[in-house]
């Protein structure tokens, strides 16, 4: 399909002026000027001439694979770039090129081959660094359990739609039909008419006819992305560079993106339209985002000193006076195209971006804050949100429960369409795990997760301050257990039916002190540890040991004590439960050698594998530090007189 994406939002944000090539012949003269003023629908026809008289053969082709690739169009950019890379010193560009049309069309194997001989180039990218990062990212992103549940919409044309944003139960969105037009302008990048606003009504399940936006935001040039304040009264969009019907170019007769604001009268029209300030006719500005608090506006831009082709900003808005514009950084912006940011009111941000860890080309992710809201993770949004071709324009909700996307993947009525969405939002289970006595945290309590029928979900341990969190379903029941080899463990049942609306429940616990913990504590008595694979008792674990056993020869002699010892997950279950029954044996003939009397050890046992204290489970790469705290002996008092 043929992206409406690429040749307005994206085309001159990401690419920007393409350098001129000189030829000695008319023919080639022709085609590259097509191809620099982003006519690339006859550029195409002009190139495919050039093979056929094998003229300038390998720079022919070139164009071809880059002219597809700009109308997003995977399949045939394939076929080019594919004797593309074959060509000497082919610029390793092209290697990167080939490889994410691969993607595109699903050909993950083939495209890993293509990304290591970027690698192989020496060239040092970011992008590859992120695609690369996780080899079972296709895997992992498709076995992931679903928050969005895809629908169609009635309201797409057989050319291109994208940018739903929804207020008031009104759908703005921008499209190139020609719905209400006079006379609409062809643009040459396609051959597709020019994009303008245009707006449903949902009425229920049902929505009104589609109409153009009422006021004079639309002009004969490409209106774009927009967002709405609260009050529903100004509106961001984005515009080429067009002012008081006067088309602005920069010094190369670019005619960039700009971000305009308009307010809505009492007869419901957007008028009083007014350019934000840090627009620049040098460099595109667009894809507008405001804030829940109406403070900060991001966007999308290619303006100098980013780090890609395209690049998120945010700059701060009060009234009509703006900041000074902030990239967002590299944990967002890779040397890829960022764009479409959309930030939601629990200020999550959402974006487009071809840099990152995707199916294909475009793919949307959203990030993960901490409390902060400082950016701690980016996540893939996954299945059926991304697809293998371009997916952009997210939009969701104040409640988080409904949304839309736009994509260019198979299926569509058109190049781009507005996809909607019913999304299921996460939901947790949280609390704290303190001292039914002196009210503190406890942390390193151990939390187990069953479901109704007994069978064990996750566990998981509490944080310093005692607190603890698990993603839960809705409408679900678990059982809880909350334990801590110094206190005694308590059950709690955690119903999570009837919390739409809901973000999470708090399942707090209070858990009583065994009768020996003021003893141990006192002497600062901690579990033993095991180097990896050895059952032989360490000089850090012998002092533990030697405290124990003065305690039940001297201070204690009636003292009773279990003997636990465990591994962590590296080997089979059988050999760590041999290996565990030789580290309590080593346990228990320390403590025989240092005069306790073996009637008064009840039980040494080994347990292998099975009482992990992290997530450090087969296939998680944790660590050393982390699999030691699972190489351990404890001790549970059972007498103490």
């Amino acid at each position: 399909m043929k992206s409406i994406l690429k040749y307005i939002l994206i085309s001159v944000i990401l690419f920007g002026n393409i350098p001129s090539a000189s030829a000695q012949f008319g023919k080639q003269k022709k085609a590259d000027a097509l191809y620099n003023s982003f006519s690339f629908v006859k550029a195409i026809d002009m190139y495919k001439e050039m093979l056929a008289n094998n003229y300038n053969a390998d720079y022919a082709k070139r164009r071809l694979a880059d002219s597809y690739a700009m109308l997003r169009d995977p399949e045939n950019a394939s076929v080019y770039y594919k004797d593309v890379v074959k060509q000497d010193k082919v610029e390793p560009e092209y290697y990167l090129n080939y490889a994410l049309a691969l993607r595109a069309l699903k050909k993950y194997d083939e495209s890993e081959v293509w990304i290591n001989k970027y690698k192989e180039t020496g060239v040092v990218d970011s992008r590859i660094q992120k695609i690369m990062q996780d080899k079972n990212f296709i895997t992992n992103v498709f076995q992931i359990k679903p928050q969005f549940f895809s629908k169609e919409v009635p309201f797409n044309s057989e050319l291109s739609d994208f940018g739903a944003f929804e207020k008031n139960e009104v759908i703005t969105f921008a499209s190139s039909r020609d719905k209400g037009v006079g006379i609409k302008r062809t643009y040459s990048w396609n051959q597709q008419p020019f994009l303008d606003l245009f707006q449903v009504t949902k009425k229920g399940d049902d929505f009104s006819e589609v109409e153009n936006v009422k006021g004079n935001v639309n002009t004969k040039f490409h209106e774009g992305q927009i967002s709405i304040s609260k009050d529903g009264k100004t509106m961001f969009f984005t515009r080429n560079n067009y002012t008081n019907n006067k088309k602005g170019k920069d010094a190369e007769g670019t005619n960039n993106l700009k971000i305009y604001r308009s307010t809505l009268n009492k007869d419901n029209k957007w008028t009083n339209i007014t350019e934000v300030p840090f627009n620049n006719t040098n460099y595109s500005v667009g894809h507008p985002s405001l804030s829940a608090d109406e403070k900060t506006l991001y966007f999308a831009s290619d303006m100098p000193g980013g780090y890609g082709k395209s690049d998120i900003y945010k700059v701060s808005v009060n009234g009509d006076s703006y900041g000074t514009p902030v990239n967002l950084g590299n944990k967002i912006n890779t040397e890829g195209s960022e764009v479409f940011p959309f930030v939601h009111s629990d200020g999550n941000l959402f974006f487009s971006s071809d840099g990152l860890q995707g199916l294909g080309q475009l793919d949307i992710f959203t990030t993960v804050l901490d409390i902060d809201s400082n950016i701690q993770e980016i996540i893939n949004l996954g299945i059926p949100v991304n697809s293998n071709m371009d997916d952009f324009s997210f939009f969701l909700n104040e409640s988080g429960e409904t949304g839309f996307i736009a994509s260019n993947r198979e299926g569509g009525k058109g190049d781009d369409d507005i996809y909607g969405f019913d999304r299921i939002p996460p939901f947790e289970i949280k609390g704290t795990v303190t001292d039914v006595i002196n009210k503190q945290p406890i942390p390193n309590a151990k939390i187990v997760i069953k479901d109704k029928d007994g069978n064990i979900i996750a566990d998981f341990i509490t944080d310093d301050k005692g607190k603890y969190k698990f993603p839960a379903d809705r409408e679900t029941t678990y059982n809880l257990e909350a334990s801590q080899v110094k206190y005694n463990s308590k059950l709690k049942v955690g119903d999570t039916r009837n919390t739409k609306g809901k973000p999470h429940i708090i399942v707090d616990f209070e858990l009583d002190p065994v009768q020996d913990v003021d003893i141990l504590a006192g002497v600062n008595v901690d579990n033993i540890y095991f180097d990896f694979d050895k059952q032989n008792i360490r000089k850090d674990a012998a002092v533990e040991l030697d405290k124990i056993a003065y305690l039940m020869n001297t201070t204690y002699p009636t003292m009773a004590v279990e003997i636990e010892s465990h591994t962590d997950s590296r080997g089979s279950f059988t050999y760590n439960e041999a290996l565990a029954i030789r580290r309590a044996n080593s346990t228990h003939d320390y403590l025989i050698s240092k005069g306790v009397n073996s009637n008064r050890i009840k039980k040494f046992e080994g347990f292998g594998e099975y009482s992990l204290v992290n997530d450090c489970k087969d296939g998680i790469d944790c660590s050393e530090v982390a699999h030691q705290l699972n190489r351990r002996s404890i001790f549970k008092v059972l007498k103490m007189e």
